[in-house]
């Protein structure tokens, strides 16, 4: 009986479903280009603000009754606890439902727009809801905001291939669904309009920015009607700047900068170590999971997100914090306050490391606010206990999450606005400006990229502000090698090459081993003297004909890695290895050939 009320269920939804798909295709039909692509962008941003609605509303519901717990148990035993449950969960649903594996972090967003014509995976629509509410909504230290951010990049992009639009669109849908996400977890539509032009899309026509407009109004709209207010990071008290305090706020620029460049390459030192690790699974999960359970025990702020603890510092009660610690009894201690909160903010980045590198799902999106604002209460207290009068503490704490924000993902417009929507105005806007401002310079001085796309970068696999980078970098290197030649081995004879040379206008041919490396490469125009001498041809071997090549192209190389390797041996073919084996040449002509085809379709554009 139970069986078929569940049936019942499943068919009245897949039905339902069915007609909304087919009311789509007649208003595709019915409706201009421009305006589905108004409609698309809406529905877009519902989606994607529901999925924020769930992830933001479990977190906080678990953060409550953990904290409701530790009253009694007067030490924050539970907050230990689940992470570690909900990282082993995390490894159990991406072994089990998940394939065993799953694409985290923002960068897979720029990789699908620099690599793939802005595809995504069907599947990202509902693991990373899955696994980081598992994650950070049992108290992981991280943040929702990147799984939050590429779902709505996937409801975009699915969205887009399911009704057959085109590569322009599907981009801007995806663009579209991270300005939602970003809109509906803040209440920030305008921090979510410059996210997503900031850090997804560098290349943007004016015509993109309305339906943008327009899915981060409706993701905000719908994040302001159904979640709680207490569930979103925002501040409802008026914050006023008083110009006197300029020398404080470039103090906090500075050290910004800096704490970014050590939050970011310590995450990613502690990346760099799990990966080099040769356990797996449920131990490797433990090995990260367990450090992370005790470093919540002795600094329980950073249990989940750590939004709560930031409001706390922003108010006028911030020992509240030792509560429920091993410190609580130096709660009234300015001094020791101020070393908690500075040891806190330190080892923030290892927290974050161990949960995502051993195997939880989250982002650095809300762990950057979260060491920014103690950043900030740091610099401030540190001078009110010397004896500064008129530091305003909530001021400082507030500016100091737009300068890591700013720092680590080098995107100091978003950093700005954001922090002016969640505080309800702008009065701080000209301390927003500098913190923001001087902490992406400092980062920018020591870091070209930002932490997140730093890897992607390295291997060409991003936009940049180059054009002719981007142009490059959005080509696909499987449609400019030629694998049609079959190589040569050296237990054929020279009328077998003379054969193969009868086939193809291609002037130079791999020779390769049994395992297919490749050995050397025979070029066309420096053997042709001998290849028409009949009596060379009879007597000459191919390894004789054979050279090793100068470079070699690799299937990891970038296409601007390629050009300059091009530049470099001045030939119009490079063999290209794949792991470790000879696949084909890449072809010079057909680079640049795709190029124009690309250059072409930008003007049209």
């Amino acid at each position: 009986m139970q069986n078929r009320k569940v049936s019942k269920v499943r068919l009245f939804f897949r039905n339902s479903l069915r007609r909304l798909e087919t009311l789509f295709f007649i208003l595709k039909n019915l409706l201009s280009e421009r305006h589905f692509m108004y409609l698309s962008c809406v529905v877009v941003a519902i989606s994607t603000s529901f999925a924020v609605i769930i992830l933001k509303s479990f977190a906080h519901n678990v953060f409550l009754l953990a904290t409701y717990v530790n009253k009694y148990l007067k030490l924050p035993y539970i907050n230990s606890i689940l992470p570690v449950v909900g990282i082993l969960l995390t490894v159990w649903v991406v072994k089990r439902l998940l394939d065993g594996k799953i694409e985290k972090g923002s960068s897979r967003i720029l990789y699908a727009v620099a690599k793939k014509g802005g595809i995504m995976p069907r599947k990202q629509m509902y693991s990373q809801i899955i696994t980081s509410s598992l994650t950070v909504g049992l108290g992981g230290s991280a943040g929702l905001e990147s799984p939050i951010t590429i779902t709505g990049a996937a409801f975009g992009s699915n969205f887009a291939q399911n009704y057959k639009l085109s590569q322009k669109d599907r981009i801007l849908l995806l663009a579209c669904g991270v300005a939602a996400g970003i809109a509906a977890a803040f209440n920030a539509p305008i921090a979510g309009v410059l996210f997503a032009i900031e850090v997804v899309l560098t290349d943007v026509a004016i015509t993109a920015f309305i339906p943008i407009m327009i899915s981060a109004a409706t993701g905000a709209l719908v994040s302001n009607i159904v979640i709680n207010e207490e569930v979103l990071l925002s501040f409802k008290d008026q914050y006023e700047f008083d110009y006197h305090n300029i020398p404080y706020y470039v103090l906090i620029g500075l050290l910004a900068g800096f704490v970014s460049l050590y939050h970011a390459r310590t995450f990613q030192k502690v990346e760099a170590h799990f990966e080099n690790l040769r356990i797996k699974g449920y131990r490797k999960a433990l090995y990260g999971a367990l450090p992370l359970a005790g470093l919540i025990f002795v600094f329980p702020m950073l249990f989940g997100e750590g939004y709560e603890t930031i409001k706390t510092l922003a108010n006028d009660t911030p020992q509240e914090l030792l509560d429920n610690t091993i410190l609580e009894q130096f709660r009234d201690n300015g001094w020791v306050l101020l070393l908690f909160v500075g040891a806190t903010m330190l080892v923030k980045a290892y927290a974050t490391g161990l949960t995502l590198a051993s195997g939880g799902n989250g982002g650095n999106f809300a762990p950057s606010l979260f060491v920014g604002s103690y950043l900030g209460f740091l610099v401030a207290k540190f001078f009110t206990l010397l004896g500064f009068e008129n530091i305003p503490v909530a001021n400082f704490t507030i500016v100091g999450m737009a300068g890591i924000l700013s720092g680590l993902f080098h995107a100091p417009l978003t950093a700005m606005f954001l922090i002016g929507e969640i505080t309800g105005g702008y009065g701080l806007m000209v301390p927003l400006m500098i913190v923001s401002s001087v902490s992406f310079a400092v980062s920018k001085q020591f870091e070209k990229h930002s932490m997140d796309v730093k890897h992607l970068a390295a291997k060409g696999q991003v936009f940049t502000s180059d054009k002719d980078k981007n142009i490059l970098s959005g080509i696909d290197i499987l449609k400019v090698i030629d694998t049609e030649v079959q190589p040569l081995t050296l237990n054929q004879k020279t009328e077998d090459l003379i054969s193969l040379i009868a086939t193809t206008p291609q002037a130079q041919f791999a020779v390769i081993d049994d395992k297919r490396k490749l050995i050397g490469v025979i070029d066309f125009e420096k053997v042709r003297p001998i290849l028409f001498n009949a009596f060379q041809v009879k007597y000459t071997p191919l390894a004789d004909l054979m050279t090793v090549p100068a470079e070699v192209a690799c299937m990891e190389d970038s296409i601007e890695m390629i050009m300059d390797k091009f530049e470099v041996t001045h030939t119009d073919y490079l063999p290209l290895i794949k792991e470790d084996r000879y696949y084909g040449f890449i072809s010079k002509t057909k680079i640049l050939e795709a190029y124009r085809t690309k250059l072409k379709e930008m003007l049209i554009e």
